[in-house]
């Protein structure tokens, strides 16, 4: 037999009349109507070579045939679902380890409240926080299979990934509490005082560089650091001024530090979770995935 030219969508219309033993009843339980379950009976019987159904006094009668059709129709009907839409696992009995690699933003933001809930509701599960070495090389780990999920930003990524939004990031202009610069703070403050200027390659000249020289200005790099979560500490002991992401600064900044919105206009950045479709179904690493989104979604409105 040609499996190609079988209609699936029979045996579940099938399961329904063997167990009803009555086309009405088995056409309002699979949303049909009367004359469609009977045309689908029509072509199981031609399907399987058998009248499946007969009529007795008031009633109908399942054939012998039918009768040993029903268990196993039931127990294909049950693989194929499990199959297509399988149930949602128990979190409790999961045993896995879920590598996310991130860059400099959220690691300060994720990973003590990302293990408080693991520990609580999937306890098996163990995250490991991988190094960040730029967006190119975390999608090739991902690629590879070296890591399961990576937050970043991805302007764009193949059809072999799937890139979820996770939050809008805007640019603050920061500086320590008292420093000179932070009274009547315009651009001539800002430009006057030496910055940080984050770049993993140790550039001296970044977008923020070209922004300023197509206003004829320029600013002096005092220090380049590899990390945004250097900063801070860095700030609070000297003179310097950066330009971070806003949820950079730790949550007691403003205790700290004061900051401003950019003198020139700089553009914000998506924050995005990916991960390759290979992984669309394992259950640990969705579960990940939507907690990153649930603990940066909470402390976003926190």
């Amino acid at each position: 037999m040609n499996l190609r030219s079988v209609d699936l969508n029979l045996l579940v219309v099938l399961d329904a009349l063997l167990d009803e033993a009555h086309v009405s009843r088995a056409a309002e339980r699979v949303g049909l109507s009367q004359p469609a379950a009977s045309s689908a009976l029509e072509r199981c019987r031609h399907l399987f070579g058998d009248r499946l159904l007969e009529r007795g006094r008031g009633t109908m009668l399942l054939t012998p045939k039918a009768q040993s059709l029903q268990e196993p129709i039931k127990d294909l009907l049950a693989q194929m679902t499990a199959l297509i839409d399988p149930p949602a696992p128990d979190l409790s009995t999961l045993h896995q380890t879920v590598r996310m690699v991130t860059a400099d933003l959220p690691p300060a933001l994720l990973a003590g409240e990302l293990h408080a809930q693991l520990a609580q509701a999937a306890p098996g599960i163990t995250l490991a926080l991988l190094p960040w070495h730029g967006a190119a090389e975390a999608l090739e780990a991902l690629a590879r299979g070296n890591a399961d999920l990576a937050v970043s930003v991805f302007p764009t990524v193949e059809k072999d990934f799937i890139r979820k939004e996770l939050l809008q990031e805007r640019y603050v202009v920061a500086m320590r509490r008292g420093h000179p610069a932070a009274e009547s703070f315009d651009l001539e403050r800002w430009l006057a005082y030496r910055h940080i200027l984050i770049s993993g390659r140790g550039e001296t000249f970044g977008a923020l560089d070209e922004a300023l020289a197509a206003l004829g200005r320029s600013r002096r790099i005092g220090l380049v650091v590899p990390s945004f979560l250097l900063v801070p500490p860095l700030l609070l002991g000297s003179d310097l001024i950066a330009l971070l992401p806003s949820r950079t600064l730790p949550p007691e900044a403003g205790e700290h530090f004061v900051t401003f919105e950019p003198p020139i206009p700089v553009a914000g950045f998506p924050l995005h979770v990916a991960w390759h479709r290979r992984n669309d179904r394992d259950p640990a690493v969705q579960y990940v995935a939507r907690l990153v989104e649930t603990v940066l979604g909470t402390a976003i409105s926190a």
